[in-house]
C-alpha cells in the first residue's frame, strides 16, 4: 500500500470576506473529489480570507500512479478563475 499526500497553498484575489474565499474553496473540494476521489480538506489559514492550505491525499499500490493522480489535482486546482496557487508539496510514504 502506498500513500500519496499532497499539500497546495492557495491565494484568493477576488475574495473579500472568509464567505466567498469558502464559496470558493467548496466548488474546488466538490470538483476534485468528484473527478479524482480523492480526499480533501482545507488544513491551515481557516481564518485568512485571501490564503488557504488544502490537504488532499489517497492510497494506491503503485506510487507513480499516485504522483499522477496528484499532479493532476494540482493542474485542475491551477485552472480555477480566481485562484493562484502560491506553491504544492507532493509526498509518497
Amino acid at each position: 500500500m502506498v500513500i500519496g499526500t499532497c499539500s497546495v497553498q492557495l491565494y484568493f484575489s477576488e475574495s473579500g470576506s472568509l464567505k466567498r474565499k469558502r464559496q470558493f474553496l467548496k466548488r474546488i473540494k466538490d470538483k476534485v473529489r468528484n473527478k479524482f476521489n480523492v480526499s480533501i480538506a482545507e488544513i491551515k489559514d481557516n481564518d485568512l480570507w485571501q490564503r488557504a492550505t488544502l490537504g488532499i491525499s489517497t492510497v494506491a499500490n503503485d506510487g507513480r500512479f499516485i504522483n499522477e493522480i496528484l499532479s493532476s489535482v494540482v493542474k485542475q486546482i491551477q485552472s480555477e478563475n480566481g485562484v493562484e496557487v502560491l506553491d504544492y508539496q507532493i509526498e509518497i510514504l
